[in-house]
């Protein structure tokens, strides 16, 4: 079997305008170059071949999932299991305003 392959492969290299036909028809099957290009012009031809930027997903999704990490630390922070200092002082703060008398008033609509 590898005999056979061998033979087709020597046949392509051959110098025979079939050979060339051959190989022209295969690069643009399987989306090569058909013939040779000198470095400018593949430069600009793996610019074109490669994934655009915005398809890319290295690029796309660099940054984590921050809403769902948001809402993980609040359920962690509500079992005890973490704790946000900002949030902490937040609290404590609202809590030295209402012992002030100094209680924000929200209306009636949007009150828990």
């Amino acid at each position: 079997m590898s005999f056979k392959m061998n033979k087709y492969l020597d046949l392509a290299k051959t110098g025979t305008s079939y050979a060339k036909h051959m190989n022209r028809l295969s690069n643009r099957i399987f989306g090569e170059v058909t013939r040779t290009t000198n470095k400018k012009s593949m430069k600009v031809v793996t610019l074109f071949s490669e994934r655009p930027i915005n398809k890319r997903p290295e690029i796309v999704d660099y940054y984590p999932r921050h809403v769902e990490s948001d809402l993980l630390m609040k359920h962690l922070r509500s079992y005890g299991l973490y704790r946000d200092e900002h949030e902490d002082f937040k609290e404590e703060y609202q809590h030295l305003r209402e012992l002030r008398g100094k209680k924000k008033w929200i209306p009636p609509l949007f009150r828990k």
